[in-house]
Formats: structure tokens, sequence, C-alpha cells
């Protein structure tokens, strides 16, 4: 039972991280109905961007308080991750926004790779340290362990998912959002500056991603130039799962995936000898993807974008 117990607070953890990069990959879809498959490689840029700015700051001899270090870090990523996906989708999305579906998706696995390959001649192709700025003081939670460091991830993201609904449902930004997502045709016909509200989205999207970028590296306490392609895919899976187009479709695809995950890797592999462990995780996060495609393709909440006319 301490098992599962901790492995279940392992997967809320992970999967609060999947909830808020697959936000962007929905987000992205309900307006365009595109895939942004360039959306994990920006959550990099955010982990590498903040792990350069706390490194130089170290670096000047400084002696500011943890807190100030990280918070410029985390602002400085939040600010080029907007600049780069605001730039992306002017120049690579939206050219091709009137062309066949097949265009933008081609498109947006090109600009993926090009930010990789931009990602690993500037910082090279090793491991990046993350340095520890929180304390990884564990906590005792009925047999199980936590850190601060993981509370703080989950509470971020828990805020950061709750602003959203608040700003979609309840604000004037959201209002238009949604009027973009239902119909874009009718949406500008109504005083709506469509080009502004689908740019607002990759731009918050990728604030999310940059948040989520240094969320993960001070985790696993490393970064690197492909840290975004299979935590990206991942995302996409959770979206998938709880229906893409659908924010809180993402947020519980997103937790569930990450309990699928963690109980997959630790319970599971517990139960078989290590046959199934850690080394074999990513498996079921894409075997749930090729569940949900072959028995479920609208996900767990469907989708509630309405078919475009």
């Amino acid at each position: 039972m301490d098992i599962f117990l901790q492995q279940v607070l392992n997967g809320l953890v992970l999967g609060s991280v999947y909830a808020l990069v697959a936000l962007g990959y929905t987000m992205v879809y309900g307006i365009l109905g595109l895939i942004n498959f360039a959306h994990g490689e920006v959550v990099m840029i955010g982990a590498m961007v903040a792990l350069t700015v706390m490194n130089a700051m170290a670096g000047m001899g400084t002696a500011l308080p943890p807190q100030i270090v990280l918070a410029a870090a985390v602002v400085t990523a939040i600010g080029v991750c907007m600049a780069l996906s605001f730039s992306i989708e002017r120049v690579a999305y939206r050219p091709l926004r009137r062309a066949p579906r097949l265009a933008p998706l081609i498109t947006a696995i090109g600009v993926s790779i090009l930010l990789q390959n931009l990602a690993m001649l500037i910082w090279g192709r090793q491991y990046h340290t993350f340095p520890r700025i929180v304390s990884a003081t564990p906590h005792n939670i009925g047999g199980a362990s936590i850190t601060d460091l993981q509370i703080i991830i989950i509470a971020v993201c828990a805020a950061i998912m709750t602003g959203l609904l608040l700003l979609v449902h309840y604000t004037r930004l959201g209002r238009a959002m949604r009027a973009t997502a239902e119909n874009p045709t009718v949406a500008g016909l109504m005083g709506v500056n469509i080009n502004r509200i689908i740019s607002a989205t990759f731009v918050i999207g990728a604030a999310m991603g940059a948040v989520a970028g240094v969320l993960v590296a001070a985790n696993y306490s490393i970064a690197h130039y492909s840290m975004g392609f299979t935590l990206g895919l991942k995302a996409f899976t959770a979206a998938v799962l709880g229906g893409i187009g659908n924010l809180g479709g993402a947020m519980l695809g997103g937790l569930l995936l990450g309990l699928i995950e963690s109980i997959g890797a630790g319970y599971v592999g517990d139960l078989t000898g290590g046959f199934l462990g850690s080394h074999y995780q990513d498996v079921f996060a894409f075997l749930v993807l090729v569940l949900v495609l072959v028995l479920r393709p609208t996900g767990l909440l469907g989708e509630r974008v309405a078919e475009r006319a």
C-alpha cells in the first residue's frame, strides 16, 4: 500500500506538468484545429533560458536570495517563450491558415526539428545540471514521501490551470477566444480581431509551457536540448486522452496519464519483478494513446469545439 500511495503522489506531480503542457496543445487546436508539435520545444527553450539566466546571475558573484534568482529566470524564460511562440505563429502558421490541413502539420514538425537543432547549437549536446534552489526535504504522508519542490510543482500547476479557466470563462479575452473557436468567420463579423486572438492563444500557451519547462528541469535537476520532444508527445497524449480542444479534458488527461505512467513504472514494476519498471514507463503512456485513438478518438470528455462551417 505504501508503494501504491508513493506512486500516486509521484503521478500527481508528473500529471500536473503534463496537464500544464497539454493545455498549450488543446488551446491551439481549439482555435485553429492545428496540432502545434513545436510546443514541446518551446517548453525546452523555457528550461534552457532559465538555466542560462541562473548561471549568469551566479557567475556575477552577487549574493542574491535564491527566490529572486529563480523569479528572474522564470520571468525571462516566459518572455523569451512568448516572443518565440508569437514569431512561430506569425511566420510559420499564419501564411498556411487556409492551406490544406497537412501543410501546417508538416510545418509544425519542421519547426520542432528546427528549434531542437538550434538549441543543440546554442547549449550543446550535453546534459546540464539545473541548480537546486528549493529544498528537497521529504515529508511523510501515510508511509509515502513528497518533497517541498514536488508540493510547489502541484500548487503552481493548479494555480495556473485555475487562472486559465477563469481567464477563458470570465474575461473579455476569454469570450473572444471561445467565439473564435466556435466560428472564426462569425466572430470576425462581430468585431473580434481573429489574428490578435490567435496570437494571444499561442502566447498564453507558451507562457505556461515556459513555467512547465522550469518545473520539469528543477524536478529532475537536469536540462537538455531534446527534453521537450518526449514531454511534448506525452502532453499531446494527455490532451487526446482527455479530449483535445477541451480545457478540462486536457487537465484530466494530464493527471490520469501521470498516474497511469507512475503506477505502471513503480507499482506494476514491483509486481513483475522489475520487468515492467521505470525503463518502460514510456510504454504505458503511448499504449494509452493507441487505446484512446482506437476505442474513443474523441477522448474521455469529448470535444466541445464545434465543427466549422
